[in-house]
């Protein structure tokens, strides 16, 4: 496997999603480099609509690749304020730079005190 890259800006939780604090209250979640890694070229992405709602841990979103479907948990509750409609026409975006133009959405968290791992803690459980 390539060497994985596991910024420490944001929080993750086990099933390979990072959230980023946006400021306000507003999180940007997507998938970590190893999930990307795991998945192998992404060819679609079924993201949620603005407005619902999840709970920590609920599947939000489905990312496909040539070997599996995947679904996405929210790291945090929240509702979803946006979503990243450039991954519609591009959904290899989440391959070339998924901590980047490869976000997911964007969502009003209703907790973000709520259990997460940092980057140290992701990053042992990847290596384990």
């Amino acid at each position: 496997m390539a060497s994985l890259t596991i910024p420490d800006d944001r929080r993750y939780h086990p099933e390979h999603i990072w959230a980023q604090d946006a400021g306000g209250g507003v999180w940007r979640i997507g998938i970590t480099d190893f999930a990307q890694q795991q998945l192998g070229e992404v060819i679609y992405v079924d993201l949620p609509e603005a407005g619902a709602h999840f709970a920590q841990g609920e599947p939000c979103a489905t990312v496909e690749s040539a070997k599996a479907a995947s679904e996405v948990i929210t790291p945090l509750s929240g509702t979803v304020l946006e979503v990243n409609a450039a991954l519609a026409d591009a959904p290899e975006t989440l391959n070339r730079d998924p901590y980047g133009a490869g976000w997911l959405a964007r969502i009003q968290v209703d907790d973000p005190a709520e259990p997460t791992l940092d980057a140290a803690e992701y990053q042992a459980q990847v290596q384990a």
